[in-house]
């Protein structure tokens, strides 16, 4: 390579592994994303209501935790977006639920990467592990990315 790592296609390895920066979750977080997405559902939005349910309390919305792993992912320094062309698609799982006060952090590695027809980008798929304080994995997937090449070269 000779070339400094600059978050290229080419700098990226099967196998190269990111750590994000760690987030809290706050009930703000949970609040907006329900104005947000219009899901006011009260597994959510009511503590009460929560309390009866097998969680005990409020938790936070499944697909805000794939939004907060897709921010972590924009954070992690050696990966920088703007090498990015679009985002494909994403296959993802929910393990664990994820608690108002819960610190997350995202795990993220290249699992895969191919050539594409555009002299200017490859396809990259990346495996996402959302993992809290205690290190569990409460969601984790993949994310499809059309990552670009270093200018110049094909």
């Amino acid at each position: 390579m000779g070339t400094q790592y600059e978050g290229y296609y080419e700098d990226l390895n099967v196998g190269d592994e990111f750590v994000s920066p760690a987030r809290t979750i706050t009930e703000t977080d949970i609040v907006a994303f329900a104005g947000i997405s219009g899901d006011f559902n009260p597994l959510h939005t009511d503590e009460e209501r929560a309390k009866t349910t097998i969680f005990g309390a409020r938790i936070a919305h499944g697909l805000l935790g794939v939004a907060i792993a897709s921010g972590l992912a924009s954070r992690i320094k050696e990966l920088h977006d703007d090498k990015y062309v679009a985002f494909l698609g994403l296959k993802w799982e929910f393990r664990k639920p994820v608690f108002i006060g819960d610190t997350l952090r995202l795990v993220e590695s290249v699992a895969q990467k191919r050539e594409t027809k555009r002299p200017d980008a490859g396809l990259v798929v990346f495996t996402m592990a959302l993992v809290n304080q205690d290190d569990d994995r409460v969601q984790h997937g993949e994310f499809k990315m059309l990552v670009r090449k270093r200018p110049g070269e094909k």
